[in-house]
């Protein structure tokens, strides 16, 4: 028996349920993925232990030898797997993604400096500098206007926009990808500071160096926020802003599958700034056990197993989408270049939440999404987002996708009846429909057979006893 079990088994219990349902669903959201037992082991090692705020060779506390060796480690392996430039250098401190945003904007800009990020329900991100239009009636204004700049709503929900002034690029109304040259007029009107790309559920590749040119002509810096393709950049199956962009920042979870945390890129001369905003600017000493994971990831990316496993992210990220558009599952951007699928479900008779309900049911999990030209709230959208990394790491390939996109048509259909019900009567439906029972049980059998690193071993020792 393990000591969690013998010393605390409430916490013990809620984790052998969690990896019973990691086990038995399928994982589909694209942020989400699971790593390997090395990256686990490095992560909840020792390391955990020490505090050790400060640099390399300049730390505020003794007995960080081992510290500055693996965080040495860490910095050349990620040199090597992203391909730096001879004069570009790096920070593993920052303890998430927001974190690392937070430092760059702290680094370069001043309060009340002009941001240009993209607009989030078309695929941005909150910590671009988010602000909402409560009022249903000046969003759909906005929606009609046609206008692909967006100045800001009245509800400031992050703190990067309530420390810099925000504008907004949103995605072509016709094609629902960018079209740089809107994006140029408008950094040519407002003239930021800084401009961003990145998106959480935009689906097509980035023209950096577009993006880029855009940014010299305005005399803006150039942030890259590569969170979500970080793995696929690593392996070149997307392009890379490495070299191009002023800062690249990245979290390590998703498709890099290197444990939680955030790797920030920069010039040398940039860095600097970049070290003091994580240290004293914004954070006190890194996590250790998280810095050990992420060396491990790194390690890993550096693989020829890790380029095919990226290949095939992709290729199931398409075959997916091939095989939803099949059933009449309307894609924004008309597919994916990369890792996930946003589906716009205007269409459809279940919009995004109840969907994503519906599908928990059945074992399927995903999540709500904003889509281009949402009108609705961000508790309750209008699409669904999901991706491959987590299934693809699991070992499933193009005949399993074919089958989830089978299984999501199937679940539309079956729940379709009950749309119009109130949310606690709909699940009421959902939790005894023998229909989605049935595809809960199949979507089991498929997982078990693709057993989890972790799996074998809570099998194990459940044997023992």
């Amino acid at each position: 028996m393990s000591s969690l079990k013998k010393t605390d088994p409430d916490v013990a219990a809620i984790i052998g349920r969690e990896e019973e349902r990691q086990q038995s669903t399928l994982s589909l959201i694209p942020s989400e993925n699971f790593f390997s037992p090395a990256v686990r082991e490095a992560v909840g090692s020792v390391m955990s232990h020490k505090y050790s705020e400060g640099n390399i060779g300049k730390r505020y506390y003794e007995g960080n030898e081992q510290v500055d060796e693996l965080e040495s480690l860490a910095i050349a392996r990620a040199k090597e797997v992203f391909m730096l430039p001879a004069d570009w250098e790096v920070n593993v401190q920052a303890l998430s993604g927001s974190n690392a945003n937070l430092a760059v904007y702290l680094a370069l800009l001043k309060r009340d400096d002009m941001l240009m990020g993209m607009y989030l329900p078309d695929g941005g991100h909150l910590s671009h500098g988010w602000s909402f239009e409560p009022d249903p009636e000046i969003r759909s204004a906005d929606v009609a206007s046609g206008r692909m700049v967006y100045l800001g709503g009245s509800r400031k929900v992050n703190i990067t926009s309530r420390m810099f002034k925000v504008v907004q690029y949103k995605t072509d109304p016709k094609t629902r990808i960018f079209n740089y040259n809107e994006i140029a007029k408008i950094a040519a009107e407002y003239k930021p500071r800084m401009l961003i790309t990145g998106g959480t559920a935009y689906p097509r590749n980035i023209d950096y160096v577009r993006i880029k040119e855009i940014a010299k002509k305005v005399g803006a810096f150039y942030l890259a926020d590569i969170a979500h393709e970080a793995g696929l950049v690593a392996a070149a199956v997307v392009p890379s802003p490495i070299g191009i962009a002023d800062v690249v920042t990245m979290t390590t979870h998703k498709t890099l599958r290197a444990g939680r945390g955030a790797i920030i890129f920069s010039s040398a001369e940039l860095m600097k700034k970049i070290n003091r905003a994580i240290l004293p600017g914004l954070q006190g000493g890194p996590h250790n056990h998280n810095l050990a994971g992420i060396c491990v990831g790194l390690g890993e990316a550096a693989q020829p197993s890790f380029r095919r496993y990226a290949q095939t992210v992709v290729a199931n990220a398409q075959r997916l989408a091939g095989e939803l558009w099949k059933h009449d599952f309307e894609l924004v951007a008309g597919g994916t270049d990369k890792h996930l699928v946003l589906i716009d479900l205007h269409t459809k008779p279940l919009l995004g939440r109840s969907f994503a309900r519906a599908l928990a049911a059945a074992g399927i999990v995903t999540n709500a999404n904003s889509v281009p030209q949402e009108i609705r709230g961000p508790a309750d959208p209008s699409g669904l987002r999901l991706g491959t990394p987590w299934v693809t790491t699991q070992g499933m390939g193009q005949p399993e996708m074919t089958k989830i996109a089978a299984w999501m048509n199937e679940v539309m259909a079956v729940a379709a009846q009950w749309s119009e019900l109130p949310a606690a009567e709909f699940d009421d439906q959902l939790a005894q429909s023998p229909e989605l029972k049935r595809i809960a049980m199949e979507v089991r059998v498929l997982c078990e057979k693709y057993p989890l690193p972790f799996t074998a071993e809570v099998r194990a020792e459940a044997t023992s006893e």
